[in-house]
């Protein structure tokens, strides 16, 4: 029987950093593709609205210059279409707002502290959204490490 990860027996608190696990969001969503569509702005919407399949593309990291191989259609999101202006909007519910945070800052880890700020929200009540028993959109605690 294997131990479980320390990090997953430890309670989240407003300090925990969190992040869209997108291999679990794949693995639990079958339309986590339609929902990533969704999210696109206009032009890219109707630019992926007949790609069928995960189109791979290269990608350069601006730091390290590593090329990696990313799926195209979260590439395009988070580098051209969560930047727009209008991607988060006060009508924009609370578990789409976080989600969307996530992908506007490249999906680095934010503590339920740093999203409260953003969002102008309350740290406690972000933290009983996605530190519960349900996962939304694939957020969840960072890996440690």
């Amino acid at each position: 029987m294997s131990k479980p990860k320390l990090s997953s027996l430890l309670k989240p608190t407003v300090s925990t950093l969190f992040q869209i696990d997108f291999t679990w969001w794949k693995e639990q969503d079958r339309s986590w593709r339609v929902n990533l569509r969704s999210c696109l702005c206009e032009e890219h919407q109707e630019m992926y609205a007949d790609l069928a399949g995960d189109k791979q593309v290269d990608w350069i990291d601006p730091e390290t210059a590593e090329v990696q191989v990313v799926d195209g259609l979260q590439h395009t999101l988070i580098s051209h279409c969560a930047k727009q202006e209008q991607f988060i909007t006060e009508h924009t519910t609370l578990t789409e707002s976080l989600f969307r945070t996530f992908l506007s800052n490249g999906n680095q880890p934010l503590s339920p502290n740093d999203l409260a700020e953003i969002l102008n929200q309350s740290p406690q009540k972000i933290l009983q959204t996605i530190s519960g028993q349900r996962v939304y959109k694939g957020i969840r605690p960072a890996p440690q490490g």
